[in-house]
């Protein structure tokens, strides 16, 4: 998706990349898909790794990783709403 919004920011996309996104279609579903399994993968890094930094910074970037993905659906324009 080489014109996907979220691929680089430019002063043309800038208002649509910093404003808000109403769910649309099946994006609520694929948010929660997203939420279901970043969930079941952060359980096992609370069960498989000691309470540390590194632990608290894989469960951080679950976190991240949940928010850049969700963006992605967010951004993208009409017709690309297939996973």
């Amino acid at each position: 998706m080489a014109n996907h919004p979220s691929n680089k920011v430019t002063a043309d996309n800038l208002n649509d990349v910093f404003s808000y996104h109403a769910p649309k279609g099946d994006q609520p579903a694929r948010y929660e898909k997203l939420r279901a399994a970043a969930k079941v993968f952060a359980q096992a890094v609370l069960e498989c790794a000691p309470d540390c930094a590194d632990r608290s910074a894989a469960l951080r970037h679950v976190r991240e990783a949940v928010m850049v993905a969700n963006a992605a659906i967010a951004l993208e324009s009409d017709g690309q709403n297939e996973p």
